[in-house]
């Protein structure tokens, strides 16, 4: 009897997992599961406590979801890849395994440890799968074979293939036996903090019920509501693409489902463009792998001189800038590990524009606090607001933060609620409540902005248009 291996790693779900399918195909296999946490690589890159927590909650719901049909879930917990790759090829041999199921993951160090243990498991067939992606990495190219490096054009082609042929769901496997009972309950050895369930679904079951929820009410009006805050009108679904535990395709169909018309441009076409910039990323990291080893890709934007200053960067990292759209962003990660895309917008052109900080040090912060932290996704949205990377921003846009707050939050609700200290300052004046507290002759308990943004604007110009002569 054959013996099939499905090695999960950033896939914990049952349903449209084209690496479980494949191996559940053959009747008359023996199928396992395999997790194996890796606490000191997560460490070394600085997963979010809240992302630990996140992925312990589905790992046990994985792992239920399998005993359910019959599939034992093993799981083992070493240091980092290297010892991953050698305990893969250890319990190949000691379960006598045949072939060996997993879906591809597009990071540099995921992929060399991959090629490296095909080499090693030689007497074990090895099959990967594009799972994390609607259309593989390759698969949307220029007319002279080369990545797009603008995202236009790059969702204009990639519209075109999805219209030519959808990319297929395939279903949850068939029990194979009877189901699994007396679980042990898992963890790992690395720093978890909770998080909001009611946020964020625990469950792959719940996942799929938010999903349907939103695509049903609330993708038509995403373009709308979307870049305001103080409005739920984002689907809060990344941390769950994040880990896998949704596919992007399962997130086509049923908007699709919901939305028929989002593929010409119509009702939740807007939410179909952010999960062509997920892909777009991924595609990009595939061919450009100095995107994971903290290059920009705009070479010349490595000459900027960078500011060192640790009391502006704690000021932004603890959300005590001055500048009250930021500071409420930011306490919104800290204290709930996610934040509205619009902010991170604002709050990553502050870090980079206003206090000429690499941009680098906010990516990395970010990752750190992240419930959905991924690796393409962040570095692709800290490449665009610093004007490093593909497709990016001009390097001389820079966001005004209380013009951005202004527009954004208008009536201040969404700064309000995570600054406090604001509580009293009238509407009109909360994007500005030091003007008013001198006015008013009240003393806040808020701080005055720790730059002026006209002049940081005009010296990250000059640092700027100085490294691109350079």
């Amino acid at each position: 009897m054959p013996t099939h291996l499905v090695w999960f790693r950033a896939d914990l779900r049952v349903h449209d997992n084209i690496a479980l399918a494949a191996a559940c195909r053959a009747k008359d296999a023996r199928v396992l599961g395999l997790f194996i946490a890796t606490p000191g690589q997560w460490q070394e890159h600085e997963m979010a406590p809240r992302q630990a927590a996140f992925l312990n909650a589905h790992l046990n719901d994985l792992q239920q979801a399998l005993a359910e049909k019959g599939i034992p879930l093993l799981y083992e917990e070493v240091s980092d890849f290297a010892a991953q790759a050698q305990k893969v090829q250890e319990i190949c041999e000691k379960q006598d395994v045949t072939h060996l199921f997993y879906n591809y993951q597009y990071e540099f160090n995921e992929q060399q440890r991959d090629r490296q243990l095909e080499k090693a498991l030689d007497v074990v067939v090895c099959q990967g799968f594009d799972d994390s992606v609607m259309l593989p990495p390759g698969s949307v190219m220029t007319g002279s074979r080369e990545m797009y490096k603008v995202f236009t054009p790059f969702k204009n082609a990639f519209i075109k293939r999805l219209k030519e042929s959808l990319p297929e769901c395939v279903a949850a496997p068939s029990a194979r036996g009877d189901a699994l009972t007396d679980l042990p309950e898992l963890t790992f050895d690395y720093p978890q903090k909770d998080f909001d369930e009611a946020l964020f679904p625990a469950t792959e079951k719940a996942a799929i019920a938010q999903l349907r929820s939103f695509c049903k009410h609330g993708a038509a009006e995403y373009e709308a509501r979307r870049d305001f805050p103080a409005v739920d009108g984002t689907s809060r679904l990344s941390a769950c693409l994040a880990l896998g535990v949704l596919s992007p395709r399962q997130c086509l169909h049923r908007l699709l489902a919901e939305q028929p018309r989002a593929l010409e441009g119509e009702g939740g076409a807007v939410w179909l463009n952010e999960l062509i910039w997920r892909e777009f990323y991924r595609h990009l990291m595939t061919y450009h792998p100095a995107l994971c080893k903290h290059r920009p890709f705009i070479r010349w934007t490595d000459k900027v001189s960078w500011q060192h200053n640790d009391k502006h960067l704690k000021a932004w990292q603890d959300g005590a800038t001055g500048y009250p759209i930021v500071d409420a962003a930011m306490r919104q990660l800290n204290e709930t590990g996610w934040m509205h895309n619009r902010l991170r917008m604002i709050t990553a052109s502050f870090l980079v524009k206003d206090l000429l900080i690499d941009w680098r040090i906010g990516e990395r912060y970010f990752i750190s606090q992240l419930i959905d932290g991924d690796l393409a996704a962040n570095n692709g949205g800290w490449q665009w607001a610093a004007s490093t990377g593909t497709d990016a921003a001009p390097y001389f846009r820079i966001f005004n933060p209380t013009t951005q707050g202004q527009k954004f939050d208008a009536d201040g609700e969404f700064i309000r609620r995570w600054l406090p200290e604001l509580k009293d300052v009238p509407a009109k004046a909360v994007h500005e409540p030091w003007a008013w507290a001198e006015k008013q002759g009240v003393t806040l308990d808020y701080p005055r902005p720790i730059v002026d943004h006209k002049q940081a604007r005009v010296a990250t110009l000059a640092a700027y248009e100085a490294a691109r002569k350079d």
